[in-house]
């Protein structure tokens, strides 16, 4: 198995964003298990023919996300990433659902910010 990322010059989403949601994908889905070693920056920069900061930040956001994980100079590898990001989630859920009741909004209203916000996140599609 092999990392497979493909920037698309003319998509809306910036190069380092394109990285960080394939790589992401590549890892929920499995095609990148857990203790993949991935590219050094400079690496899949050159290869995307990106610059290093693009990539860089793109795994920072990624290792921020907790889907990979740098281990000094040993390098960086694909984290346990479908279980920090269900905890991320749900502890997310939780400070939205606390909020919204303090707002006094009912579930329904609560419910349907959540479904638009969703729609704005993953397009119309979702």
């Amino acid at each position: 198995m092999t990392l497979k990322i493909d920037i698309d010059g003319g998509a809306g989403d910036a190069p380092y964003e394109q990285v960080r949601a394939q790589i992401a994908g590549q890892a929920r889905s499995g095609e990148l298990p857990v203790g993949y070693k991935l590219p050094t920056v400079r690496g899949l920069a050159e290869s995307l023919g990106l610059a290093a900061n693009t990539v860089a930040k793109a795994y920072r956001a990624l290792e921020a996300d907790g889907v990979i994980e740098t281990r000094g100079r040993n390098g960086t590898f694909v984290a346990a990433a479908g279980d920090a990001a269900a905890r991320t989630a749900a502890s997310e859920a939780q400070a939205y659902a606390e909020r919204v009741r303090r707002l006094g909004l009912s579930e329904a209203d609560a419910t349907s910010a959540v479904r638009d916000a969703l729609r704005a996140a993953y397009g119309d599609a979702g």
